[in-house]
């Protein structure tokens, strides 16, 4: 194999994926849309993992944390 032919190859694929005509009404979201989305999976994902926790902890405090943890992740949830 000749040295920088799968670079070519890949230059050629991009000409090609450039050519492709789109459809004009492609709905992408923007940055601040995407960034949104972003936070909010993030939050979930915190919220389920203190669910997790709370569901197994002992200790009083501990939980007393996780639930004002809870209570700040739901807080955040509603502003978005």
């Amino acid at each position: 194999m000749a040295k920088g032919w799968e670079s070519k190859s890949v230059e050629a694929l991009a000409g090609v994926y450039q050519s492709i005509p789109r459809p004009a009404g492609l709905n992408t979201p923007d940055a601040a849309t995407l960034d949104r989305i972003r936070q909010k999976e993030t939050i979930l994902l915190s919220r389920t993992r203190i669910m997790t926790q709370l569901q197994s902890a002992e200790n009083p405090r501990y939980r007393e944390l996780l639930n004002r943890s809870l209570v700040d992740l739901d807080a955040k949830l509603a502003a978005l």
